[in-house]
């Protein structure tokens, strides 16, 4: 019987706020953020939910969030994030892999995340299949978040391949 270690993936997305003359609404970590300014993206803009989905990529070798749901593909336009994160999910598992855990730290100034950390976190688990933890900081004024000018996230996953599984390609 051979044992399968755990394989580790990071997941980088950041968004600038959508402009102000072109109001959208904030999703972050799967949930809508009323009375927020959102972000600007191909899809949703969910910071958390797209580095959550990359790190899951990055951990099983099966791409990145460009290359499973980029920009040329007209059917992701607007997709919500936790959609996304779902199908990342279920291609991570079709490769073979379980997922262990993913935890994100989102980096901005707002929204305030702590008062809603655990309806994120139910939400972001359902989608995953898995335990999903997020934290929240700020840089302290420093840089593009900190000057309020958008939202970035870092993710990573724990991944382990299914006993069995085919080992090609991953």
């Amino acid at each position: 019987m051979t044992t399968s270690l755990p394989r580790t993936g990071i997941g980088v997305d950041v968004h600038a706020f959508s402009p102000e003359d072109q109001p959208q609404p904030l999703w972050l970590a799967g949930l809508e953020w009323p009375g927020e300014r959102g972000l600007a993206g191909h899809s949703d803009g969910d910071a958390v939910a797209h580095a959550a989905a990359d790190a899951l990529f990055s951990a099983s070798g099966t791409g990145d969030l460009g290359s499973n749901f980029g920009t040329d593909r007209p059917e992701y336009a607007g997709a919500s994030g936790i959609t996304l994160l779902a199908e990342a999910a279920h291609i991570v598992r079709t490769a073979g892999f379980e997922v262990g855990n993913v935890a994100v730290q989102l980096v901005g100034n707002r929204p305030r995340f702590s008062p809603r950390r655990a309806e994120a976190e139910a939400v972001l688990s359902e989608a995953v299949g898995a335990p999903v933890t997020v934290s929240a900081t700020t840089t302290d004024g420093l840089g593009f978040t900190g000057r309020g000018e958008g939202i970035a996230a870092i993710a990573t996953a724990v991944v382990v391949r299914v006993n069995g599984a085919d080992a090609a390609g991953a």
